[in-house]
C-alpha cells in the first residue's frame, strides 16, 4: 500500500559523526524517438523542483532509523518525485556536501532507479515539480555538483558494455 503523506522531521533519522545521512536515486527511463525511419531509445531522468522552487535536483531526502538504504531511496523518490521502479545495480556512490540552507555536512548516496510507474498523486504533489529531461538538459539545470557527479556515473554505467550485455 503507498502512503500518501511524506515522513517529516529529523528525530528518526540517521547520522554518522554528526552529518545526516542522505539519499535518492536518479529515476531514469528509455523514450522511443523515430527519425527517418530509424528508431533510437533516449535516455531521459526525471528531476524535480527543490521544495522553495530555486532549483532543480533528484529525489533525495534523510535515510529513517526503521529502513534499509535502498527502502529509504525508494520512500524519497516516491514522496518527492511520484514514481515507482526498480533500483538497478549499486548505489552509484557517496559524496559529502555542504548544505546550502544549514551550512553543515551531510553524506549522501544516490543510486540508479528505472521508473516503472509513473503516479498522478503523490505525497508531494503541491511543493514540486518534475520534469523528463535529456541527460544535457538534466546536468545543465542540476543545482548539486554531487549530483552531477552521480548523474555522470549512472550514464557511464549505462552505456558500458557490459550493461549493453546484461539486456540481451
Amino acid at each position: 500500500m503507498l502512503r500518501l503523506v511524506s515522513r517529516t522531521g529529523r528525530h528518526s533519522q540517521k547520522y554518522s559523526k554528526g552529518r545526516r545521512l542522505v539519499v535518492g536515486c536518479i529515476p531514469y527511463r528509455y523514450k522511443t524517438c523515430t527519425e527517418k525511419d530509424t528508431e533510437n531509445d533516449e535516455l531521459e531522468v526525471l528531476v524535480i523542483t527543490s521544495q522553495k522552487g530555486q532549483g532543480m535536483l533528484f529525489p533525495k531526502g534523510g535515510w529513517e532509523l526503521d529502513e534499509s538504504l535502498e527502502e529509504a531511496a525508494l520512500r524519497e523518490t516516491l514522496e518527492e518525485a511520484g514514481v515507482l521502479g526498480k533500483v538497478e545495480g549499486e548505489e552509484l556512490g557517496k559524496w559529502s556536501f555542504k548544505s546550502k540552507s544549514r551550512g553543515i555536512y551531510h553524506e549522501g548516496r544516490m543510486f540508479a532507479l528505472l521508473v516503472t510507474e509513473q503516479l498522478d498523486l503523490w505525497p508531494e504533489k503541491n511543493l514540486r515539480q518534475r520534469i523528463w529531461m535529456n541527460v544535457g538538459e538534466a546536468r545543465e539545470v542540476c543545482q548539486h555538483g554531487w549530483m552531477k557527479e552521480a548523474l555522470d556515473i549512472l550514464v557511464d554505467r549505462l552505456t558500458s558494455p557490459e550493461h549493453e550485455h546484461k539486456e540481451e
